[in-house]
């Protein structure tokens, strides 16, 4: 199975990256994590991601606050799926990391998810993989079926207390 690559800008973006990371144990997809700053080691962050695909890589998910620039300049250096986690700051809620992780130019796609959202990232990596990988889409379909009744035993727990 190919590996996901997680890279955030900042160790601060761990709180947020961790849910990625726990959705990718869960379903049994092999990950790393890395630290590489768009501006403060780009060219660690460019040899991460002209590599990837060559180390066993099918997807990167990058995760960086305020001017957010990591996902692109990782897109930048790859023609692997990239996936943009804005990360939520102090000054504008993450606002302007969502807008400039999903303001990219044409022929550098970055997909990208809600502020805060690394669960999602990771499901989609995983969606992503699941297009020639049967047991892992087979596991996504379990997940599913599973969300789906704990939302409706909370249904009804909550019909019968009110």
């Amino acid at each position: 199975m190919k590996k996901v690559g997680i890279v955030m800008g900042s160790d601060s973006d761990l709180p947020v990256v961790q849910k990625a990371i726990n959705t990718l144990k869960d379903l049994g997809i092999p990950y790393e994590v890395h630290i590489y700053s768009a501006h403060r080691t780009p060219k660690q962050a460019a040899e991460f991601a002209s590599g990837a695909r060559k180390n066993g890589f099918g997807a990167i998910i990058a995760a960086a606050g305020m001017a957010a620039h990591l996902a692109g300049a990782i897109a930048a250096n790859t023609t692997l799926p990239v996936v943009g986690i804005p990360c939520k700051s102090s000054i504008t809620d993450g606002v302007d990391a969502l807008l400039s992780t999903v303001q990219m130019p044409t022929g550098i796609p970055v997909a990208t998810v809600a502020i805060n959202g690394a669960a999602n990232a990771a499901l989609l990596c995983a969606q992503i993989l699941a297009v020639e990988d049967a047991d892992l889409a087979a596991k996504l379909d379990q997940k599913r079926v599973a969300d789906a009744e704990t939302v409706l035993k909370k249904d009804a727990e909550i019909a019968a207390t009110l």
